[in-house]
């Protein structure tokens, strides 16, 4: 365990122990509250999966238009959580790190 922190704390430029339990419950409530608030989210613009099974392929179209929604909902989340347990600034970084990887780059600088 003590090998773990001090590699998280060296790539993730942190200092103590407290700080690394802090950020690893606010990835655990981000990614369970992403499914939850993801579901309800479809749910509340009436795409449900039901709605698919008459269509060819509708079970990967549900499931695609599922996980953009999980990718979303989770960045605000993320970013909500992590202000939430005064880790604002070290989730802003996480966030911005994540969207320049999936092409927002020019939007970011």
């Amino acid at each position: 365990m003590k090998l773990l922190f001090l590699k998280l704390k060296k790539r993730w430029g942190i200092k103590s122990n407290f700080q690394i339990i802090i950020i690893l419950i606010v990835f655990a409530i981000t990614g369970t509250l992403s499914l939850e608030v993801g579901h309800f989210v479809l749910e509340g613009f009436g795409i449900k999966k039901s709605n698919f099974k008459n269509l060819l392929l509708g079970i990967y179209l549900y499931w695609t238009c599922r996980i953009l929604c999980i990718l979303i909902v989770y960045k605000m989340i993320l970013l909500t959580v992590g202000f939430l347990f005064g880790q604002f600034t070290f989730f802003w970084n996480i966030v911005k790190k994540m969207l320049k990887r999936i092409g927002f780059k020019r939007l970011l600088n």
